[in-house]
């Protein structure tokens, strides 16, 4: 045999393995193929793989067991299982770019699963390897491993703080002043991922100079960029005041409002809910937001927007209206209340639904006056409604009998009260009662409009127990009468004027 046939074997050999990789790492791609993969034992031929000697070889398997473990959880685990891990990190310090992105494409994807699965990264020591990646010249490399640092600390904060502990923090800042914007993306998701935990893992982000370069990107026209920089912000802005107070510091309002505007609707949420986390912590927070033409501007993306995209903006004129009952008002003056009426009646999601009642709750809680405007957006029968719904969660029932009751203790605007008077169950109906027992008293137009309206019958046809909170209310509110008006509505005093007639003996 010559020495051109023996090498023949060798180059057929390579062309064999490079052309199954290849294929691998293509079918691995499509969902339909994995388990016919797993089944025919892809994961042990692929190990081998990875110390090829030819770079490509490795670097296609390592992508091709990337795809693997992306798909599912069992899969991941059988790459920890094959000991494929210790061999990734061990030559994302030894290869070339290529292949280290691909070997951190493998940890994102097992990281990804579950807490478990990216303690396992952890464990293998792959945290130095990667931090060591964010100090690479080539922004892919820099990427990659940002992305899967960000998995790996998105879990819980004992792996946040590991990410932390590795060093990782002042590099991905830096990551955010790099050009490339796919690169900036990955750092701030990374950077938002690790804020989200605790106030301490947030102070750290703050402490390395996180919030300058974010603000800073706030104008960005990449909407994904946007994205993840908003969401960065609230991450850090939601835990206390004071990390609140230096996102504020940042300059960010009223840039960021614009954004509420964006084509991009996830821009629109996570703008929404920076807001919504600054405004919440202290009554000077919500009239910062207020003075830089904030409600109106949630108020204006409200009307814009549908489902889950609405919900940060509920909840932020929720926060503002229960700060004080000025900034109540200046909820109710930039149409926020007919705002939160309409997404009550639109919204079909229980979780929305109940942000907007709780909302309406914390505005009309504070005096008559807004107690007034809420009932006159006709929320209070839609209340009643979704309080008594079958199809209601225990939350959604809970927070609209809450925001009921917050509504109903302040409101004397009696025409807006009447309708509840047919159909509330008697734990609402003492409140709307009693509203009526203080009003009827001290206003003779109301009074009459309330006999003319069929407010006094329905009164005298509630049963009640002698000696009951409510039974007090109706004894005031009959007072307000004559005795024979009081008697003329009572249940059964046509029968008893038909009786007398049948009983009279006329004088002729």
């Amino acid at each position: 045999m010559s020495q051109r046939q023996v090498l023949q074997v060798f180059e057929q050999y390579q062309k064999a393995r490079t052309q199954f990789v290849q294929t691998v790492a293509e079918v691995a791609s499509k969902p339909q193929n994995i388990e016919t993969l797993q089944n025919a034992g892809v994961m042990q031929l692929l190990r081998p793989l990875l110390l090829d000697v030819v770079p490509t070889i490795q670097q296609t398997a390592a992508l091709a067991l990337g795809r693997l473990a992306n798909y599912n959880d069992d899969l991941a685990e059988a790459v920890v299982k094959g000991d494929i891990l210790p061999q990734l990190v061990y030559s994302l310090a030894e290869q070339n770019r290529f292949y280290k992105k691909a070997a951190a494409f493998v940890l994102r994807a097992v990281a990804k699963h579950s807490p478990e699965l990216a303690q396992s990264v952890v464990d293998c020591g792959a945290l130095d390897a990667l931090v060591i990646c964010l100090e690479e010249f080539d922004p892919g490399v820099k990427e990659s491993a940002a992305w899967a640092l960000g998995y790996i600390a998105r879990h819980n904060a004992e792996l946040s703080q590991a990410v932390v502990d590795a060093g990782a923090v002042p590099l991905l800042v830096l990551c955010l002043q790099e050009p490339e914007v796919a690169l900036k993306r990955i750092a701030a998701s990374a950077l938002s991922d690790l804020c989200k935990h605790s106030p301490d893992l947030a102070q750290t982000v703050v402490d390395a100079g996180a919030i300058a370069h974010l603000a800073g990107l706030v104008g960005s026209p990449d909407p994904r960029l946007k994205r993840q920089v908003f969401s960065a912000l609230s991450q850090v802005a939601k835990h206390s005041l004071d990390l609140a107070e230096m996102v504020v510091e940042a300059e960010v309002f009223p840039a960021v409002l614009t954004s509420l505007k964006d084509p991009d609707e996830y821009v629109q949420k996570n703008v929404a809910t920076l807001i919504r986390e600054i405004a919440k912590h202290t009554p000077e927070l919500a009239q910062l937001v207020v003075n830089a033409g904030g409600v109106a501007a949630v108020v204006d993306y409200l009307g814009e927007s549908r489902g889950n995209v609405r919900l940060p903006g509920v909840m932020m004129l929720g926060y503002v209206g229960a700060h004080s009952e000025n900034l109540a008002m200046s909820v109710i003056v930039s149409k926020g209340v007919v705002q939160l009426a309409i997404t009550l009646s639109e919204e079909t999601e229980d979780h929305i639904q109940a942000a907007a009642a709780w909302a309406l709750g914390q505005i009309g809680r504070h005096t008559p006056e807004h107690a007034k405007a809420v009932a006159q957006a006709k929320v209070l029968p839609r209340l009643l409604e979704l309080h008594l719904g079958e199809g209601s969660s225990e939350d959604l029932q809970a927070k609209s009998k809450k925001a009921l009751k917050n509504i109903l203790g302040r409101c004397v605007h009696l025409p807006a009260l009447e309708p509840l008077l047919h159909d509330a169950p008697p734990n609402i109906l003492k409140h709307v009662v009693g509203q009526f027992s203080k009003v009827l008293p001290h206003d003779a137009r109301a009074r009459r409009l309330f006999v003319a309206s069929g407010g006094l019958k329905k009164i005298q046809e509630i049963g009640v127990e002698p000696g009951t909170v409510l039974a007090e209310y109706i004894r005031t509110i009959n007072q307000c009468y004559p005795e024979e008006i009081v008697r003329y509505y009572s249940p059964g005093y046509s029968e008893q004027l038909l009786e007398r007639v049948e009983h009279y003996k006329p004088n002729i």
